[in-house]
């Protein structure tokens, strides 16, 4: 049942200090590499969110045992025991992965080369959204997966068998693609190399890695020879989640005094690109404290009021920024002059149309945000204007809406606020708290 609308009034400074929730790309990864691992893994701030629940859920269906230590909301200690690949058992039951895509895709390569039947689910948005750019690779491979509307949509039947290495050249940069398929070459007989028009996020890289996989870049292609012996299970911490911050530094930059720290955030250069563009716009950023956690680059982050200037996001760029369109979208409606933002067509097909939500909900705030098939033109305006709006059910963009309240004349209602609970179950605490400091 929908909860009533939230209302949002903008404070009268942004000031303190926020720890974002472990990164919830990592999160998904850490569960499903060390539950094919042989053995026990602890896996530290896991974020304990919705969409990684419901890889959990999944993992435990599969026959994978875990268990979860909270603190609070937004922190977990995860304990598994990993059963290798070849422990899996067939669900007795068609597999959740609600609202998740990750779990749906990444499941969908590990699946393909287990010999049994499984078939994969998810809520109205997940079953709405293309699998065919898995689907399709994946059966080049040889695995046999069937689903709706032509075999591009959930819920996707698989029955799993022995699958080979390909050589793939994927049309758009997509680490859930990525990932899955080496998911599925980890079982293949012979290499499997895959190529991407831009490099996407790489944390399945680095982790398999670091479990033992034998995983190469030769120029832009990976090279993943079959596994010899089970992954070593990996220990690790998981850092802050580059993407929820994200929110924080859009936020930071805009209100007129506002100065806030965000500590052991990830720094993964595959996810940093909307500090790049903030920082090109006049954003108040710096960084401190760069080290390596776990196999990941991690920093501490400040930012504090700025005036900001249009700038042009396009190409490879928009790869390491793509989940924060809604975000970068909110400082371009108030910065100085004319930004643009292209090539994020793939934004059509997430939660929502991205893209078109956007659009909208920033013009019902007096935003001059004109759509494009595959992007937004967005001019500068001095304020903008508390009014009703709605998520749609999308977890970013409720946060990147929520941002543009927090900096808006007058009173915001957000309806679809709990959508929150996806990837940040704590960002409404976290505002309250920076807006009474």
């Amino acid at each position: 049942m929908s909860q009533p609308p939230r209302r949002i009034s903008p404070p009268l400074r942004l000031r303190g200090a926020v720890i974002v929730p472990g990164d919830k790309s990592i999160s998904h990864r850490a569960a499903i590499l060390n539950a094919v691992a042989a053995g026990p893994a602890t896996v530290e701030n896991f974020l304990p969110a919705d969409d990684c629940l419901a890889t959990l859920d999944c993992l435990r269906a599969l026959g994978v045992s875990w268990s979860l230590e909270r603190s609070g909301d937004e922190r977990a200690r995860l304990s598994l025991t990993g059963r290798g690949i070849g422990g899996l058992r067939e669900s007795a039951d068609a597999l959740d992965a609600r609202n998740s895509g990750t779990t749906m895709r990444l499941l969908a390569g590990l699946l393909a080369g287990r010999p049994f039947l499984s078939i994969i689910t998810g809520d109205e948005s997940l079953r709405s959204r293309p699998m065919g750019r898995v689907v399709l690779p994946l059966r080049e491979m040889g695995a046999q997966i069937s689903g709706r509307d032509g075999d591009s949509l959930a819920p996707l039947t698989i029955q799993g068998g022995p699958l080979r290495g390909i050589h793939h050249r994927s049309p758009v940069a997509s680490a859930q693609v990525k990932s899955a398929l080496l998911l599925a070459g980890l079982q293949a007989e012979g290499e499997t190399t895959l190529e991407e028009p831009a490099r996407s996020r790489d944390h399945t890289e680095r982790m398999l890695r670091a479990m033992g996989a034998d995983l190469r870049e030769e120029g832009d292609a990976l090279r993943l020879s079959p596994l010899r012996q089970d992954l070593t299970p990996l220990n690790l911490r998981v850092p802050g989640d580059f993407s929820a911050a994200a929110f924080w530094l859009v936020a930071g930059a805009l209100h007129p005094d506002a100065e806030i720290s965000l500590s052991d955030v990830g720094f993964n250069p595959t996810r940093t690109g909307l500090l790049d563009a903030l920082r090109e716009m006049g954003a108040d950023i710096t960084v401190s404290s760069e080290r390596v956690i776990g196999g990941e680059p991690v920093a501490d982050l400040r930012v504090r009021s700025s005036k900001l200037k249009g700038i042009v996001v396009e190409g490879p760029a928009v790869v390491r920024l793509i989940d924060e369109v809604p975000a970068l979208a909110v400082a371009a409606a108030l910065a100085r002059g004319r930004t643009v933002i292209r090539d994020v067509g793939e934004l059509r097909v997430k939660e929502s149309d991205r893209i078109l939500a956007t659009a909208q909900e920033l013009r019902k705030l007096g935003a001059r945000v004109e759509d494009r098939p595959d992007g937004l033109i967005i001019e500068g305006v001095g304020a903008l204007q508390g009014a009703p709006c709605d998520s749609r059910g999308d977890h970013r963009l409720a946060m990147a809406l929520a941002v543009a309240g927090m900096v808006a004349q007058g009173e915001t209602a957000l309806s679809g606020a709990e959508a929150v609970s996806i990837s940040y179950p704590g960002f409404w605490q976290h505002l309250a708290e920076l807006g009474s400091g």
